[in-house]
């Protein structure tokens, strides 16, 4: 009786105990940002997601454990030869996620060596496929290139590639001189060619100041002839009018008349005398008393005017 209860016993152990194994090897427990692949006789069956999950012991198997989060992955530095035949170290970092659990464990072996080596020698053929000068003023350029075309070749491999970038561009030291000297070239070049503007639209300001002082003073010149032409024609109106006044008069017999004009004559002729450039002493004889006589018959020519035109006043 005691030989069977402890055969009882002892089978209930080991039941108990192959119980708690079974239910330890069918129940996973997979944790957030992670999944599992299951293997069923070496064949991959299905994707366990974060949280628990069950599976049939000894018969599934957990075959990788993959992280979904994003992954960051250095690229070690490499020398590159450009398309000018300039040689540069190169290195830079790129950001990946794995997508499907199940391509990247599969597709693939060693995941992150197939994505390092990807990445190296797609730089090597983007950069080596620019002058330096493009190498160093596009790395936008260049990060965008190789991101569409390693994100292209590890779409197979259920991976997303998030970015790629280049850190890090070191040319030889003597091409680092070199270009030193060429930028001070260029900048001496910039500084030549501004001054020599600046010169230029100072001449050109200084051109135009001119032809605006030359067309204002041509105008001042006009506007003076102008002026000066109406004031002859006036002259030469009011000498006309005297003329012609005095022509009446001695159509009429006023000796008067005859003494304004000749003595007006007289005084001319003696101006353009007196305002004669030749310096030579001249001796002429002046009659004074007949042109003092003039002067009178001009004062009773105005005076008999005046009379003339007191009657008409007191007709009106």
């Amino acid at each position: 009786m005691v030989t069977s209860l402890s055969f009882i016993a002892i089978f209930a152990f080991i039941f108990l105990t192959l119980a708690a194994v079974v239910l330890f090897m069918g129940v996973k427990s997979v944790p957030q940002g992670t999944e599992y692949t299951v293997e069923r006789f070496g064949k991959y069956r299905t994707t366990l997601k974060p949280g628990l999950n069950l599976i049939y012991p000894f018969v599934d198997l957990i075959g990788q454990k993959l992280s979904m989060m994003e992954e960051v992955m250095d690229i070690p530095a490499q020398e590159v030869i450009t398309k000018d035949n300039a040689m540069v170290k190169v290195d830079g970092v790129v950001f990946y996620q794995i997508i499907d659990a199940a391509k990247a464990a599969y597709q693939v072996k060693n995941l992150r060596s197939a994505i390092l080596n990807l990445t190296m020698t797609n730089i090597r053929n983007v950069m080596g496929s620019m002058d330096l000068d493009e190498l160093l003023s596009k790395r936008d350029e260049i990060n965008h290139q190789l991101l569409r075309v390693v994100d292209e070749a590890t779409n197979p491999w259920g991976v997303k590639v998030l970015r790629v970038e280049i850190k890090d561009i070191s040319p030889p030291l003597d091409l680092v001189e070199s270009m030193g000297r060429q930028m001070k070239a260029e900048r001496d070049k910039r500084a030549n060619i501004l001054e020599a503007e600046g010169k230029r639209q100072a001449e050109i300001l200084k051109a135009e100041g001119e032809k605006q002082a030359a067309i204002l003073a041509a105008e001042g010149r006009k506007e003076a002839a102008f002026r000066e032409a109406e004031a002859r024609e006036r002259l030469a109106q009011a000498e006309a009018n005297a003329t012609l006044v005095v022509s009446e008069a001695i159509a009429k017999g006023s000796i008067q008349a005859v003494n304004y004009f000749v003595a007006q004559k007289y005084v001319e002729a003696l101006q353009k005398i007196a305002s004669a450039d030749n310096q030579k002493l001249i001796f002429m004889p002046l009659d004074a008393s007949g042109v003092i006589g003039a002067i009178g018959g001009i004062s009773e020519l105005t005076k008999a005017s005046f009379t003339k035109d007191r009657p008409l006043s007191r007709i009106e």
